[in-house]
This record gives structure tokens, C-alpha cells and sequence, in this order.
């Protein structure tokens, strides 16, 4: 008994080390940034809030924990996932011509009016803060190699969690990136990690910025935050991208709810939005969707083509790895809503009718 004590003591010890050590949980806010985060009207008692009443835990089931650490019933892909590589002459952005590269998950390279936009640029092996806590990424190559990668702009971040937000990779990418947005909170993690405090901007919902005739704006998002033990101490946040040629969503990571129809009638029709589809569970049923809710979503911000994101990369939930794209296809057709499916690594060029969509998830 004596053994097993020491031992717990121990194990407990280096976990707390960990999170108190490790780069990996970013930094605290600045007396300016977290003056401007409990001046927010989305912060309320010490923590960020949605703007509607919203559940992480909508009836944890313990036994389903097993299921987590296996791959049964088709969790993660039995084929080796297609990826579409490029040099970086294919990356030179045209002002005439918006086009989006998705990277897998959520990570998307938007080339809009002459700018290179890098959107939750997470290209780590593991969505976890060591690679022992998280299942390998399904895809073995990238599109480009982050090295590879031209100039970025920008890099836009929706919230801190660890298959948004990767320390080794804004590691490898800050030299390379002209400016940083973020939502509430975030600036700490970056500056924390060697970004310079010049190059990042915070925003809380609504707020704005036009850089070089695009408009940046941070929309609402229901979800949470946090890295460690720490939760919603860092605002999440959909993005919208405006020009005078193309507009586009990308919504983050979020649950069902009212902010989409609120965010098309502020700032739709959509040219094109990227809308989270994967990683659900009757579990979470508030902070993610479903594919259905996706598509409903897509209709709500009045998006004329969508392409789904946040899945076909790791395993985070219990749903089978290909799930989320066959229910969305399906629901999609249903109601006659543009859905483009694009393998990791393959171009969708705006205002075209020769927009992807094969079921290369069908082998």
C-alpha cells in the first residue's frame, strides 16, 4: 500500500510539474490584455461566457472511457489518407482570386486579395500537449512543409485548445508571419512562446480591423476553452473575412446555436464558409454539432458553398472516423445545399462551379 501511495504521489507530482513547466500551457495575460478581457461583456465571474446558456457535459457516460483509447469501429481510418503536396510557387496569392487549401482538421490556407491568411495552423503529430496523451495525426505528409510555406500575413486563431492552437507549430511558423489575431487571452500563449507582442492584435466579439482592403471581424463561437486545468480563461471566437470581391466564415469550433443566423444577417451571404463538422458525442452536445447542425448552420449564415472542417485528422471523439463527411454529404443533398470535400491538400478557387467533390473518404 505504502508502494502504490509513493507511487500516485509521484505520477501526481510530475503531472502538476508538467503543467507548471511546459511551454506547451502558454503564459498569463498582461495587465493591458486582462484589463481588456474583464472589461468584456462576455466576461462574467473570472470566466469567459456564451451567449447562450451552454453545457460542456451534457451527461458524461464513464463507462464510454475505455472507448477512447481504442481505434475499434472504424475510429480511425484503415487506408492511408490521400494529401495533394505543393511547393511554394503554388502558394502566390492573386488578387483576383480567393482560393482556400485545407490542411485537415481545421487548418486552412486562404489566399484572399493579394494576402496569405493561415487559419488555426495546428500541423502537429498529436492535438495534445505530449505526444503520449494524443493518438497520431491520420495523414502522414502535408501539404508543404511548414518551412516550404510562403510569407503569412496573417494567422488567425479561434480559440487555445490543442488542436487549434500548437505550440510546436507557431514555434516553427512566427518568423514567417507578418501579424497574429486572436481572440481575448491569447496574446499570452504567443508572447509566451517567443511571438513578438507587436505582431499580435486581441479581439473580443464584434470587434474589427481592415488590413490591406480585407475586414477581419471576431464573431461569437459556443464553446470553451483551456490548457490544463484551466478553463475558459481565453475567448474563442468564429472568424469573418470581408473584401470588396469574396466574403468567407470560418466558424471555429462551436455547438448549435442563435449567433449563426445573428452573424448572417450582420455580415452574410457568404461566398464560401468552413464550418466544424466532427468530434461530436451526445456527451458534448452543446459545444460541437452535429454534420445535420452543420449543414443547418451553413443555411443560418447564409453561405452559398461550404466545406466542412474539424475532422479527418485525429481521433477525438467516438464516432467513426468518417462519419461526420458521410452525414453532412447526405444532409447536404437532402437540402440541395453546395458542399465541397476536398482531400488535405487540394485548392478550392471561389466563384468557380469546379469546386472538390469526390468521396475519396470511399475505398
Amino acid at each position: 500500500m505504502i508502494g502504490i501511495l509513493s507511487i500516485s504521489a509521484l505520477v501526481a507530482i510530475a503531472g502538476v510539474s508538467f503543467i507548471n513547466l511546459s511551454p506547451q500551457f502558454g503564459g498569463k495575460p498582461s495587465e493591458l490584455s486582462f484589463k481588456k478581457m474583464i472589461n468584456s461583456p462576455n466576461f462574467k465571474e473570472g470566466v469567459f461566457i456564451n451567449k447562450e446558456k451552454t453545457l460542456q457535459n451534457t451527461g458524461f457516460k464513464w463507462q464510454t472511457i475505455p472507448q477512447f483509447f481504442t481505434n475499434g469501429n472504424n475510429k480511425v481510418p484503415n487506408f492511408e489518407i490521400p494529401v495533394e503536396t505543393h511547393k511554394k510557387s503554388d502558394f502566390i496569392p492573386d488578387k483576383n482570386q480567393s482560393k482556400i487549401t485545407w490542411f485537415g482538421h481545421s487548418a486552412a490556407l486562404v489566399e484572399m486579395e493579394g494576402l496569405t491568411i493561415f487559419i488555426d495552423p495546428m500541423l502537429g503529430e498529436v492535438a495534445a500537449p505530449h505526444a503520449m496523451l494524443g493518438s497520431k495525426r491520420f495523414n502522414k505528409v502535408h501539404p508543404i512543409s511548414i518551412d516550404s510555406l510562403p510569407t503569412i500575413d496573417i494567422i488567425l486563431i479561434s480559440h487555445d485548445h490543442y488542436d487549434h492552437l500548437d505550440y510546436g507549430s507557431i514555434l516553427k511558423l512566427k518568423d514567417k508571419v507578418k501579424q497574429f489575431y486572436v481572440p481575448l487571452g491569447i496574446k499570452a500563449h504567443l508572447t509566451e512562446w517567443g511571438v513578438s507582442k507587436e505582431k499580435i492584435t486581441e479581439f473580443d466579439w464584434w470587434e474589427n480591423i481592415n488590413y490591406k482592403g480585407v475586414e477581419f471581424v471576431s464573431t461569437p463561437a459556443r464553446h470553451f476553452s483551456g490548457r490544463g486545468f484551466k478553463r475558459n480563461n481565453t475567448l474563442w471566437c468564429s472568424w469573418v473575412l470581408k473584401s470588396k470581391n469574396n466574403s468567407i466564415f470560418f466558424s471555429g469550433d462551436s455547438g448549435y446555436g442563435n449567433h449563426f443566423k445573428e452573424i448572417g444577417e450582420k455580415y452574410g451571404p457568404f461566398d464560401f464558409s468552413m464550418i466544424e463538422c466532427g468530434q461530436y458525442n451526445e456527451q458534448w452536445a452543446q459545444i460541437h454539432m452535429t454534420p445535420e447542425e452543420t449543414i443547418q448552420a451553413s443555411i443560418d449564415v447564409q453561405s452559398k458553398l461550404m466545406m466542412p472542417i474539424h475532422w479527418g485528422a485525429f481521433k477525438l471523439a467516438l464516432h467513426s472516423w468518417d462519419d461526420p463527411i458521410v452525414r453532412a454529404t447526405k444532409k447536404a443533398k437532402e437540402l440541395n445545399i453546395p458542399i465541397s470535400t476536398p482531400i488535405i491538400g487540394e485548392s478550392i478557387v471561389l466563384n468557380s462551379d469546379n469546386y472538390p467533390k469526390n468521396k475519396w473518404w470511399i475505398q
